[in-house]
């Protein structure tokens, strides 16, 4: 038995059949706060606690699906290049967007940090909060931060973004197709993205651009901002 839950295809056979529970949940259900990744975190960790079954043990074949997080990424790619046209003639605000609220994000976690008293070690790893887990697991390390940490905080923003997306648009009168997916993409990445498509191409598309500019962004800028606050 051991064997069996020591091999990395237990890891994977788990993760893979709690996300198919979750998709088909939220297809039956159809209710944005029944996201298939929810779902499926849900159920991972509700097994692994029910059985005693170590996290590690988990965590050697979920590595084998975290590789695959880059080439998925660069899949988004592809809505991006059947928008150029809209890009093209909204690049600025397009641009502008994204840093502001690339900017805005790293403010917020540096104030409620200090406002929460958190230690600084954790201040840096909530700051790539909003940026894929491959560029905010280096990000984090780069300027001092936990890793594991930061994936954890980067799952949540990612899940919270995609069940509220849809809400928080009609909340703020949010109607322009391309302000959408560039708000979406800057808060919450990959995650996010995947609501978006959902909800329109055009949104999926500027979603996916906001996911590269923000990361990139955010690594620039963190260092530098993190450096004038000490």
């Amino acid at each position: 038995m051991n064997a069996i839950i020591n091999s990395p295809l237990f890891g994977i056979f788990l993760t893979l059949s709690a996300f198919e529970v979750g998709v088909a949940i939220s297809k039956k259900f159809k209710n944005s706060l029944l996201n298939p990744l929810l779902i499926a975190l849900i159920l991972i960790v509700g097994f692994l606690t029910i059985t005693g079954i170590g996290y590690d043990s988990y965590k050697i074949g979920g590595d084998y699906i975290s590789v695959l997080l880059g080439p998925a990424t660069v899949v988004l790619a592809v809505p991006l290049y059947r928008q150029l046209s809209n890009l093209k003639k909204h690049w600025f605000p397009i641009l502008t967007g994204i840093a502001v609220g690339s900017l805005t994000s790293i403010v917020c976690v540096v104030f409620f940090s200090k406002l929460a008293g958190l230690s600084k070690s954790l201040l840096l790893s909530l700051v790539p909060k909003s940026i894929t887990i491959p560029m905010g697991s280096v990000v984090s390390e780069q300027i001092g931060g936990i890793p594991s940490i930061t994936i954890i905080s980067i799952v949540i923003t990612g899940i919270t973004g995609a069940v509220t997306a849809s809400v928080i648009c009609k909340f703020f009168h949010i109607k322009n197709k391309v302000a959408q997916g560039i708000a979406i993409g800057t808060a919450s990445h990959a995650l996010g993205t995947t609501r978006a498509m959902e909800i329109g191409e055009t949104q999926g598309a500027m979603s996916s651009l906001a996911i590269g500019v923000a990361g990139i962004f955010t690594a620039v800028v963190a260092p530098l901002l993190l450096q004038w606050v000490n």
